[in-house]
């Protein structure tokens, strides 16, 4: 089949050609291809000799012997010693002689296209000797009826097409041959002469090809072509795409003709075919490498899927062989682990019972006009008794001891090691811990603890067996060394579930205050005992009891074995020793010896290396653990020079401790309205519920303009929960604030069942709201939160506080979006080296050193400082468990187990926030040299604009329309509190 393009060029080019096509359609071929040659020769010869009317004659006689019946075409082969291109021309430049030439034969009706074999090559051209006069003198009808023997006779003669194989001659030439001859595929040998002989056609269509070709072709070629026109009377395109007129056009139409002639030979030559299949040739390659590329990779794909797929059927069977291996043994131990499980309890039940928890005597409605979530419930503060409560006259914390056999110390230990709470402890706490339990014993069928009384009590079971009910159902058993109720000795809290005996039983018990004595006095005796070491080292002898403080809470625990070395001669270290208990032997090696020659024994209280905290350099001894093994208090250098700068600074400093204790001023400042009476203010609205009472609106009737937000609080839960001291502390230290981001508190009142504190009225709304109704806040929201709160810290640190209660629900805006620290029932004034070991907080924020009773200072606040970043950017704290002491256990694992790209925290918040939440206090930003300038000075706060901000010229993102003095849109609705407390009576707030 012909390539569409091809017929598509051909047909394009030949539209003038049906102008000089026979009207009789036998010998078109559609209209690609111009009359024969010997036809247009034969007219060529007539135009010459005869008139038009005789014209005219020969044109209806080559018509009517063009309607035989030999329509359908075939193809001949012969072979032939003419060139393979087919040319007749006497000087073809094919260089091919005697080989397969072919002459096509077709019906004068098809309407197929040439052979198209050669005419993607190179078109060679061919110029023989025309001898003219042949043809001007042969009779008009040769070409049709030929007289040569062997010619058949016009009954028995089909017509058929020639096609010469040629590249310059593209069209076919009719013939007559025989029925005969058609039939057979040959072809009659006296037709090779007439398709020799006359080639004056051809001569012509040459000279058009070549003109067409070469864009600057010779002017001798083109004159001849010229002059072969004139000379048979031939005007218009030939070649392909041929129009011809039959008639001898006028002089003046002449040279129009000639150049008609040449735009047709150029147009032809921009139309090659050749160029057509080049491009498609070179597109299909293309196609062909990136085919070969595709399958290459796909093989590849398949292959590796292959091996994968085996890989994963042999993973498969070794795990399907794991699995049917663990089926055996848990079949195996069904039946003991049947036996004992009556008697035991899993962790999970004993956490299980502590979901629900809330501390004694507090319930926390829920507001009634927005929807809160289980998800999103405001976080509670809990607190234990003030830990100055457990300091006995003079000053001595004393607690007292039960005798114990070594089995039942043992059996208390195991439980206390196997809590996951408790075994966090330090060794000699639990020690003491041990020592100071007590035995009780209850017969079976009574109460160890109820659901829903507070408690104060850690139990150990000691003997019989024990079951754990909730909400009237038994969860499960449990039976001897299992630590439980641990949650009360940190804080009053309810039980959430109860213990009943099954059987005679005896437990172990130790109280919260016992508990809390433990803990703060071996705190204390620890702390002492590192400021009496540091004081022994002429190095340290001459710094404040300040400095030494914060260098024995950098002092860290290490233990060497007997005969190990803790230095070496000749080598460097930047570590300095101080011997806690056992002793270590010095030896020494000298220059030309290979023996150490031993110089002294050190014992508890001795130190080495303390050269190492000024400047680096070769040890001059070894030093050798004896036996039993010896414990050290380590400190290295740069934990030293980071938290209090090089030695020589710290000895040249003053930092004015005893003068700041022995001056310090007592702050009375005049009270702002105290002409107001709580008589004089009225009711407008509830802005909040809190654990010991509510906060409302109010507004004094004698001047509408003014409103306040006044705190009630029941006198008698604060009596039942002991937190009067805490009460008080909030009363000074707010009386005494007077920072724009510190919620101001401008007086106090009581009666015999509240006592109230009249608060600045912030109608910006809670910052936990929004980041409720919002989820999380983006860098920009957050870092202006955290810079308010930095900017209240920093305060309230110069000025010996501490606050202990930073989360968003304290958070208040006023009506310029600026955020102000609320709710000071957790803080504390205290010194700038002292600690404290009351625990109190919000679980989700308390800091590792508050969960473990270690003391605490000023350094929980950036604690909670990264908590509350962390909170504001994903919406919820890192720390998070559906009861507090699994909640305790996250936090003492760190904020290194934290994923932080769940959420999607950039690279410097997550720095900032993971210096502040460091394990040791004094690895804290924020605790350090430099103070809480390092945390202003962080990349996260870059480009910040602190002034802006201490100025309040900088615009908020948070901005809340407060339209009136009485607007409560931006709070809660919450419902009217109907429950009314009894008096209380103690007179505890008669300073109030």
């Amino acid at each position: 089949m012909a390539n569409p393009k091809i017929h598509e060029r051909s047909s394009s080019s030949f539209k003038p050609i049906n102008k000089m096509l026979l009207k009789d359609s036998s010998f078109s071929i559609g209209t690609t291809y111009p009359a024969s040659v010997k036809e247009i020769s034969a007219m060529l010869a007539h135009a010459r000799k005869n008139s038009p009317e005789e014209q005219e004659m020969v044109q209806n006689e080559v018509y009517e012997n063009n309607n035989g019946q030999g329509r359908r075409g075939s193809n001949l082969n012969t072979n032939n010693s003419h060139h393979q291109c087919g040319s007749f021309f006497a000087k073809c430049n094919c260089k091919y002689e005697g080989q397969d030439s072919v002459f096509n034969f077709q019906s004068p009706r098809s309407n197929s296209i040439p052979n198209t074999k050669n005419l993607h090559e190179e078109k060679r051209l061919s110029h023989p000797e025309i001898d003219l006069s042949e043809l001007t003198a042969k009779p008009s009808n040769v070409c049709l009826k030929p007289k040569s023997p062997g010619t058949p006779s016009p009954s028995t003669v089909i017509k058929a097409n020639v096609f010469l194989n040629h590249p310059e001659i593209t069209f076919p030439i009719p013939v007559e041959v025989s029925k005969e001859d058609f039939r057979n595929h040959s072809i009659p040998t006296h037709l090779y002469p007439e398709l020799k002989h006359k080639l004056d056609y051809h001569k012509a269509t040459a000279l058009a090809y070549e003109h067409q070709k070469n864009q600057t072709i010779n002017k001798s070629k083109e004159a001849e072509a010229e002059k072969f026109f004139k000379e048979f009377g031939l005007f218009g395109p030939m070649g392909n795409g041929i129009t011809t007129n039959f008639k001898r056009p006028s002089r003046n139409s002449l040279e129009e003709n000639i150049n008609q002639i040449k735009r047709n030979s150029k147009n032809l030559g921009n139309k090659k075919m050749s160029s057509v299949f080049i491009e498609d040739y070179e597109h299909l390659k293309v196609i062909v490498a990136r085919l070969r590329k595709d399958i290459t990779d796909m093989e590849m794909k398949y292959t590796a899927a292959q091996v994968e797929l085996h890989e994963t059927k042999n993973l498969l069977s070794t795990k399907e062989s794991e699995v049917l291996k663990l089926q055996r043994e848990v079949h195996k131990l069904k039946s003991v682990l049947h036996q004992t499980a009556s008697c035991q309890v899993g962790e999970d039940i004993l956490a299980s019972i502590q979901e629900q928890y809330t501390m004694a005597n507090r319930l926390l409605p829920s507001p009634t006009g927005h929807h809160e979530t289980v998800s999103h419930h405001k976080k509670q503060g809990v607190s234990a008794e003030s830990s100055e409560q457990c300091v006995q006259v003079g000053g001595e914390i004393i607690t007292t001891k039960f005798e114990k056999d070594f089995r039942s110390k043992q059996l208390i230990k195991d439980a206390i090691m196997d809590n996951a709470f408790l075994k966090n402890l330090d060794t000699s706490q639990i020690r003491e811990i041990v020592d100071a339990m007590e035995p009780r014993e209850y017969p079976a069928g009574s109460y160890i603890l109820r659901q829903g009384n507070a408690g104060v009590h850690v139990f150990v079971s000691a003997e019989g067996e024990f079951e754990v009910i909730q909400d009237d159902k038994i969860l499960g058993h449990m039976g001897p060394g299992k630590a439980f109720g641990e949650l009360a000795i940190l804080y009053n809290c309810t039980r959430t579930a109860s213990i009943r005996a099954v059987t005679n039983s005896k437990v172990w018990l130790l109280d919260r205050k016992v508990f809390q004595k433990i803990m703060k006095r071996t705190g204390l005796l620890r702390l002492q005992d590192n400021i009496n070491f540091l004081k022994s080292v002429p190095l340290l002898q001459n710094l404040s009891d300040e400095v030494l403080s914060k260098i024995a809470d950098v002092l860290e625990v290490e233990f060497y074995p007997a005969g190990a070395y803790i230095i070496r001669q000749d080598a460097s270290g930047d570590t300095f020793f101080i011997i806690s208990s056992g002793s270590v032997k010095v030896t020494q090696r000298l220059p030309g010896h290979l023996e150490e020659e031993e110089i002294r024994t050190l014992s508890r209280g001795d130190y080495f290396g303390e050269q190492a905290l000024l400047k680096e350099d070769c040890r001059t001894a070894s030093v050798i653990a004896l036996h039993p093994g010896v414990e050290c208090l380590t400190l290295d250098r740069d934990s030293f020079n980071q938290l209090l700068g090089s030695l020589s600074e710290i000895q040249e400093k003053d930092y004015g401790d005893e003068e700041r204790l022995n001056n310090r001023p007592v702050l009375i400042e005049p009270q702002e309205f105290d002409y107001i009476k709580l008589n004089d203010l009225e009711v407008i609205a509830t802005l909040g519920i809190g654990g010991f009472g509510r906060v409302e609106l109010v507004q004094y009737v004698k001047n509408p303009s003014l409103t306040f937000a006044l705190k009630c609080l029941k006198k008698q839960h604060i009596v039942d929960t002991q937190q009067q001291e805490h009460i008080y502390s909030e009363k000074n230290i707010m009386l005494s604030c007077r920072s724009p981001f510190i919620c101001r508190l401008y007086r106090t009142f009581k009666d015999s069942k509240y006592i109230y504190m009249l608060l600045e009225a912030c109608l910006g709304g809670e910052v936990w709201t929004i980041l409720r109704d919002r989820g999380c806040f983006d860098d920009h929201t957050c870092r202006f939160i955290t810079a308010c709160v930095i900017e209240a810290f920093d305060y309230l640190h110069s000025r010996g506080i501490i606050y202990r209660d930073l989360k968003p629900e304290n958070l208040l805006l006023d009506e310029k979006g600026y955020v102000k620290l609320v709710d000071f029932g957790f803080s504390k004034r205290m010194g700038y080296s002292s600690k404290t070991w009351t625990f109190c907080g919000t679980p989700e924020y308390v800091a590792p050193e508050t969960i473990l009773n270690k003391g605490h200072d000023r350094a929980v606040d950036y604690w909670a400082l990264g908590i509350l970043m962390y909170e504001l950017l994903t919406g919820n704290p890192p720390f998070t468990a559906t009861d507090p002491m699994k909640t305790y256990n996250l936090i003492l694992k760190g904020i290194d187990m934290i994923d932080f790209a769940k959420y999607n925290v950039g690279r410097s918040a997550q720095s900032l926030i993971k210096k502040l939440c460091r394990d040791l206090p004094s690895e804290r930003l924020g605790y350090q040299r430099g103070g809480i300038m390092d945390i202003k000075k962080h990349k996260w706060f870059q480009g910040f604009d602190w002034d802006g901000l201490n100025a309040r010229t900088l615009a908020s993102p948070i901005q809340q329309p407060v339209r009136s003095p009485i607007d409560t849109s931006n709070f809660d609705c919450f419902a009217k509190d109907n429950d009314i407390p009894p008096d209380e009576t103690s007179d505890w707030d008669i300073n109030f």
